[in-house]
């Protein structure tokens, strides 16, 4: 892990931008006055629209974070920001544009050559930033996992034993094996689930917050459109991570 730089945010967070080979990658941990022990780890997910375009409200959802005591950390996305484009999920994108624009269901097949791919490689690259982070000194376990796409998540909530608990986001296309991943599933979880997301199938989405493994899971839906998370569904999530990483 290499750090490229650093600054104060007014609050006191510490920002740094740091690369992991080719991976960019955002920190937040406390200022150096306000931290007196290694803070629990949160990893932030976020949609594949780049960093850059996601910045703000990521720094907005990490602020929160370090002042419940966490540190907070993203990594960019396979195929996302200025990391190298793939063909075939750019074409993926495009049909299932163009599906949604004539009103037509996206096939099973489109969402697996969009999904899955992103899943195969960004689970070992979270992994991987997750072996750099925790050897830093200021920052200790346990780690959550919290955001989208709910199929990474998901993915490492299965296969990563150092995520404790997880916030997921409903209100990202499903690859049907991903039900069967779910049922591995056993850590706690949180999902958020926008009732009257535009560009969500509702039904998959409770299916799949069925499947999960997990005895301790919640479902918190919220009527309105996919950015229409209200505040207090973030306060909820907060008071869950404060529960299981505090």
């Amino acid at each position: 892990m290499h750090f490229t730089s650093e600054q104060h945010l007014d609050d006191g967070v510490l920002e740094r931008e740091f690369t992991l080979g080719e991976i960019p990658g955002i920190l937040w941990t406390p200022g150096s006055a306000s931290a007196s022990a290694p803070a629990p780890l949160i990893l932030l997910g976020h949609p594949p629209l780049g960093l850059h375009k996601m910045r703000s409200r990521l720094t907005g959802r990490a602020q929160d974070a370090v002042a419940d005591g966490f540190a907070a950390a993203t990594i960019e996305l396979p195929g996302s920001g200025d990391r190298p484009r793939w063909p075939a999920v750019e074409q993926a994108r495009a049909d299932l544009r163009r599906a949604m624009a004539a009103g037509e269901p996206v096939g099973e097949d489109t969402i697996d050559a969009l999904i899955l791919p992103l899943v195969e490689k960004a689970v070992p690259e979270w992994q991987a930033a997750l072996d750099a982070l925790l050897a830093l000194p200021e920052i200790g376990g346990p780690v959550g996992y919290s955001g989208g796409v709910i199929s990474i998540g998901t993915r490492l909530a299965a296969v990563e034993p150092r995520i404790s608990a997880a916030v997921l986001f409903a209100g990202s296309f499903v690859p049907r094996v991903m039900f069967d991943e779910a049922r591995r599933v056993i850590i706690p979880l949180h999902v958020l689930l926008q009732w009257d997301d535009e560009g969500n199938d509702r039904q998959v989405a409770l299916d799949l917050f069925d499947a999960f493994g997990s005895k301790e899971k919640t479902l918190h839906a919220n009527m309105g459109g996919h950015t229409g998370v209200p505040q207090f569904a973030g306060d909820s999530a907060a008071r869950f991570f404060s529960r299981h990483l505090s």
